[in-house]
């Protein structure tokens, strides 16, 4: 039986202690974590108010309740079924995944992992400070009369940014304690606003798509229903560059079935917050309807305008603890992988980097930009570039057998050359051309009406073709560059390939910098 995080005095006294680990493997003894624990991480770093904003999106686009259900249900389950594999990397190599992504990308490749994980972490984390420091600032307004003015939000964005920073800091054990309160908190308080609205809620709300509507109306259907699927499913993919900062913890004996299903039955679960987001979004755009003019959105003075005076409160204290968790899961692994890209930071410094940038962002973006089109348009980049990266690593995976060398996927960090890894140069470009050949051809046919149209976007008649047309070409593309053109046998493991051709090639000998205590404690 695994152990449980908290069953020691030395883990209990982890949590006030800053952690020590950057992305090297984490040493066996100290891998306690179980798959529940990264079912409560990842279940609540979604079971947000943050995750509600994403589920008011279907309303946003015109559909009716069970419409924008249906699509809510499609893209929350086929982006589970995408995630759920990528949580095997962390216990199997002990390190996050954009390292792992070595085996794959190469040594030099692993970088783009990292850039993955920065652009998602800057979109989550932003839309947690803008969702949550809005409904903060708006119960204020209700329950104090605190001005709605640019003062309040500035002041309630930049003092939520600190607190969600002070827990990255800390790092995961702290993290796993703020998830544990958040996951029964919060889902707590979605259910006491499914009472809170069960009077005004009507499921035969019909959207735009009625049978009275004009033939252009209705032209535009599928295109916002496959939009909306679209905009939800990018919050189970944008865990990707993610699962492995938490399942590293989780030893490497633990059955993959059962890793792989927590991190499944944690998207799942997410269906409370999004269908909680379109119930109260249907409702808005009944009673109030100026909340959902697609010119000028405003999901959360929304909720508050049909909320009874007793659920402003817990609206407030949804938007506290959900956002604390929904930011933390997103910045707390690029502050650790960036500490491996540049090692003069280390993970305290590069967390702090990351947090910066990405306060700034929020920043711009509220009140300089569209914050709707902001939202839609990163989600939609991380989707086209985060998946196909993601099928890559996955059919690696299988292709592998799921054997690593674990002292090669740590070159890139000890800034050394050589090993299982380096291919051409640190660079492996079957895995690369796979990647970069889908992301760039999803991103050129992606089509979310109003939203964000790529120069190809219109090849399906306003039908967004861009993710099943970048799964496949990914697929395809990299399973046919590993047939033609074979990787050398000594990245595969003692039982050999599965489905590809190898080719026997030395090995480079790992030269360059040693580990030593200095260059560890400038990883960390």
């Amino acid at each position: 039986m695994t152990p449980q995080p908290t069953d020691s005095p030395a883990q209990a006294s982890s949590l006030t202690e800053v952690e020590p680990y950057g992305v090297e493997r984490i040493p066996d003894e100290e891998r306690t974590a179980s798959p529940s624990d990264l079912f409560r991480v990842a279940f609540g770093g979604a079971n947000a108010f943050s995750t509600c904003v994403l589920g008011a999106f279907p309303v946003l686009f015109g559909l009716s309740f069970w419409q924008g259900l249906a699509a809510t249900v499609l893209g929350v389950l086929a982006g589970a079924l995408i995630l759920c594999p990528m949580a095997v990397f962390g216990p199997v190599n002990g390190t996050n995944n954009a390292v792992s992504s070595s085996a794959h990308l190469g040594v030099h490749g692993r970088v783009v992992g990292s850039f993955l994980s920065l652009l998602t972490a800057v979109a989550f984390f932003s839309i947690s400070v803008w969702s949550s420091g809005d409904a903060l600032v708006g119960g204020a307004h209700r329950l104090f009369g605190l001005s709605r003015g640019p003062l309040s939000y500035v002041v309630a964005y930049a003092l939520f940014a600190g607190l969600v920073l002070a827990v990255c800091v800390y790092g995961f054990r702290f993290m796993l304690f703020v998830n544990k309160i958040a996951v029964t908190s919060a889902t707590a308080l979605f259910l006491l606003g499914a009472v809170a609205f069960a009077g005004d809620f009507d499921p035969s709300y019909a959207g735009s798509f009625t049978a009275s509507a004009d033939a252009a109306t209705q032209a535009m259907f599928w295109p916002s229903f496959i939009g909306a699927a679209l905009i939800v499913l990018s919050n189970p993919v944008s865990f990707g560059a993610f699962l492995g900062d938490w399942s590293r913890y989780i030893p490497a004996n633990a059955p993959r079935r059962r890793v792989v299903g927590a991190a499944f039955l944690s998207q799942v679960a997410t269906l409370l917050p999004f269908v909680f987001g379109l119930a109260t979004a249907s409702i808005i755009a009944t009673k109030a309807p100026k909340y959902v003019d697609p010119a000028a959105p405003d999901f959360v003075g929304g909720l508050l305008a049909i909320s009874p005076s007793w659920f402003f409160l817990p609206v407030c204290l949804l938007a506290l603890i959900g956002g604390m968790s929904t930011g933390t899961t997103a910045l707390y692994g690029t502050g650790l992988d960036f500490s491996s890209v540049f090692p003069r930071l280390s993970r305290v410094r590069a967390t702090l980097l990351v947090g910066v940038v990405s306060i700034a962002f929020i920043f711009v973006g509220r009140f300089a930009l569209d914050l709707v089109r902001s939202i839609s348009t990163f989600a939609t980049v991380i989707i086209t570039c985060t998946t196909p990266w993601m099928v890559v690593m996955i059919l690696g995976f299988f292709t592998r057998r799921g054997w690593y060398d674990p002292d090669a996927l740590q070159v890139f960090n000890r800034r050394q050359r050589g090993g299982r890894y380096w291919f051409a140069h640190g660079w492996n470009w079957r895995g690369m051309t796979a990647w970069w050949v889908s992301a760039v051809l999803g991103v050129l046919c992606t089509d979310i009406p109003g939203q964000f149209v790529g120069p190809l976007g219109g090849l399906a008649n306003g039908v967004d073709i861009s993710l099943p047309l970048s799964l496949a070409v990914a697929a395809v593309l990299y399973l046919s560059l590993l047939w033609l053109f074979p990787e050398p046998r000594a990245a595969y493991g003692p039982e050999g390939a599965r489905w590809v051709r190898t080719k026997e090639a030395p090995v480079p000998p790992i030269t360059g910098a040693a580990e030593h205590p200095a260059l560890t404690d400038a990883l960390r």
